[in-house]
């Protein structure tokens, strides 16, 4: 089989990594010369919209997929009028446009934040005065890892937003005094099969995920799924899917889907029975989806900005770390690094070594906040 990849990324580096014990075979198209995924298949170094680029791509591919959501709409216009393109356009462009993406919720009945179009600084003003603050603004399409947002929290801070994001469509959504950050990972195959895995549990600093943790038995796994199970119909997915949620004390409220494999996901590499990598080559492939429950609780941690020392790493027992190939740099993803556990919960001991993992990579507070645990 034959996957063509729209991005050379790390999530691409890992579907590739996935698909290679499958027999399969990739092309990656991606304007990088750095793409990190290009030593595991054909790198074509073009723009997303080359038209030389795209042809040989349908042309060589059995199927097409991307790796990110910020993939041209117009691009996969033109695959899918030649080859199959998975997950659908429609996804696609739900997941574009946060405003869409909150009226799609709510046909779902799928609870979300409080929310507004905003296309002026007038209608900015308004809608602070009916959603109230503190409240979120945010570019409606091309965000991403805290891009492209700012909380204001004073009247005083409208001014500055609107010259920073001002002069593209935005939406502005009241702030959520939220309990957890949560996600539910769903794959659904072409012909309806659905798979979810359990709920991750994340934790974020200047909106980058920092840490994801499995959690299987969770009270809010049926809820949780019942949401992404709607999402996956309604939308006629394919592949993998990840539905980003808040916990409150109402229950779940959606923040946002992204149609691909997802950073707090990771885990599910040495977590799960078969990783969401694996299950989306699958899902798009026409394979039946494999086996989405937890073999043992396990944690990712992300490695931004710098990498530490492998040594360190790979000294913590039940560590697996995952370096991308990807030059240092702030707010960089590099890497991540899996943590699982001995047994069937996440016990003291387990809290012990993350903890340690995460003084590693700099995360000083979720690390103490995890030793609290440990000694609790």
């Amino acid at each position: 089989m034959k996957i063509g990849i729209l991005g050379g990324g790390q999530l691409a580096q890992m579907l590739a990594q996935a698909g290679a014990p499958l027999g399969m075979e990739f092309m990656f198209l991606c304007p990088s010369e750095e793409a990190c995924a290009a030593p595991l298949g054909q790198h074509l170094c073009n723009d997303f919209d080359d038209a030389t680029a795209l042809d040989r791509l349908r042309r060589w591919a059995d199927v097409a997929t991307f790796e990110f959501e910020n993939v041209p709409a117009s691009v996969i216009e033109i695959l899918a009028a030649h080859t199959r393109v998975y997950p659908p356009a429609r996804a696609l462009a739900v997941a574009q446009d946060r405003l869409r993406e909150k009226q799609t919720f709510d046909s779902l009945e799928i609870p979300t934040p409080a929310y507004t179009a905003v296309d002026s600084q007038e209608q900015l003003s308004q809608a602070v005065g009916r959603l109230g603050l503190p409240a979120v603004l945010k570019t409606r399409t091309q965000g991403y890892d805290g891009k492209g947002q700012t909380v204001l929290k004073q009247q005083a801070d409208l001014l500055s937003a609107w010259e920073r994001l001002g002069g593209v469509p935005l939406i502005l959504e009241a702030f959520v005094p939220f309990e957890r950050e949560l996600s539910i990972i769903a794959v659904r195959s072409a012909k309806g099969e659905t798979r979810c895995y359990c709920l991750s549990e994340n934790h974020h600093r200047d909106g980058i995920l920092r840490l994801a943790l499995s959690r299987c038995g969770d009270p809010l796994q049926d809820m949780a799924e019942r949401y992404v199970q709607r999402l996956l119909q309604n939308l006629d997915y394919v592949g993998t899917l990840a539905l980003e949620l808040f916990q409150t004390e109402h229950g779940l409220l959606a923040n946002e889907i992204a149609p691909r494999v997802h950073n707090s996901g990771h885990w599910s590499i040495e977590g799960a029975a078969c990783s969401q990598f694996e299950n989306h080559l699958r899902a798009v492939s026409g394979l039946p989806l494999g086996d989405t429950s937890l073999v043992q609780p396990a944690a990712m941690v992300n490695l931004i900005g710098r990498l530490p020392d492998l040594g360190a790493l790979t000294a913590v027992p039940g560590a697996f770390p995952h370096i991308y190939g990807k030059s240092e740099r702030a707010g960089r993803k590099l890497g991540h690094v899996t943590l699982t556990a001995d047994g069937p919960a996440i016990d003291a001991e387990f809290q012990k070594r993350l903890a340690s993992l995460l003084r590693l990579t700099g995360e000083m507070q979720l690390a103490t906040t995890m030793e609290r645990l440990s000694a609790a």
